[in-house]
């Protein structure tokens, strides 16, 4: 299985560094859809007992990562292509409303951060491989934080994070493709500029664009 483990035998958080070690291992595809999750294995791995490591895959059951299977146990939740499009759509609905409330907000250190996010992704020249995709999707997600946490709306930012980290996994798979980095990275100069301008109207509709195509990609190509 592979997961970085470390001894938290006696640490008393031992449950939300299991939750952070899974949740990452999933979000990385490092553990695929229907991988189990057996308890006393996680157990050993991180030397501590059951306890922590139920309460790890219940918070991951919530977030969706995980889903229980009779007879089997915890599994690593994997979702159709309706259950994307379903999230995408709540995305749409959810990041649009931060980044207009997040753009009147927006000073020149949060403008210059996003900035550098967006200008490291670059487009490149072929495909790569699953090193750069999980660099790039990593660099992807910070440059929406950024943006995102100028609107001062904690819930729906936690909201729009637990949705990402559902479908993560998928999009990282997708950037794989050159063509794919290449237009999330114009989208995101467009929603910027808009940003830069103080056009929080026109940041909602390039936002909610720029999310869109990625739902629709992502979607034809589970289909």
């Amino acid at each position: 299985m592979k997961i970085q483990a470390v001894d938290i035998g006696r640490t008393a958080s031992a449950a939300s560094i299991i939750f952070d070690a899974l949740r990452k291992a999933i979000i990385m595809g490092e553990l695929k859809d229907g991988d189990p999750l057996r308890q006393d294995e996680l157990a050993r791995m991180f030397n501590t007992s059951r306890i922590p490591v139920r309460e790890a895959l219940t918070r991951l059951e919530q977030h969706g990562l995980v889903r229980t299977v009779r007879y089997k146990g915890a599994v690593v939740a994997g979702l159709t292509p309706e259950q994307v499009t379903e999230i995408f759509d709540f995305r749409i609905l959810v990041e649009g409303e931060i980044i207009l409330r997040a753009v009147p907000n927006m000073t020149p250190a949060i403008i210059a951060e996003a900035r550098r996010h967006c200008d490291a992704e670059g487009g490149g020249d072929r495909d790569g491989d699953n090193a750069e995709a999980a660099d790039w999707g990593e660099r992807n997600r910070r440059f929406h934080a950024t943006l995102h946490s100028a609107a001062a709306l904690p819930y729906h930012l936690n909201a729009a994070a637990a949705a990402l980290d559902q479908i993560d996994r998928y999009l990282r798979a997708r950037l794989l493709l050159n063509e794919t980095r290449q237009r999330s990275s114009d989208q995101h100069q467009a929603i910027l500029a808009a940003c830069e301008r103080g056009d929080a109207r026109e940041a909602r509709r390039l936002m909610q664009a720029h999310i869109r195509t990625a739902r629709d990609s992502l979607v034809e190509h589970l289909k």
